[in-house]
């Protein structure tokens, strides 16, 4: 069976990013599921979400770099 991977946290990298016009910021990354944690910094849209590593701005995705 597979080793789990442990998640990394993202929160000290402060890493933020636009999303059709919506400002998030990178809280948490699942390398085991390759997914990212994120928090939506816009005050009509509250909570965090789940997306894949896949759906990220290509820049954010060069911050992260998973391997």
């Amino acid at each position: 069976m597979a080793k789990k991977k442990e998640s990394i946290s993202l929160e000290a990298r402060n890493i933020e990013f636009m999303i059709q016009n919506i400002p998030y910021k990178a809280l948490l990354f699942h390398p085991s599921n390759m997914s990212v944690d994120i928090q939506c910094l816009d005050t009509k849209e509250i909570g965090l979400k789940n997306i894949v590593f896949a759906h990220l701005p290509k820049e954010v995705k060069k911050l992260i770099k998973p391997t």
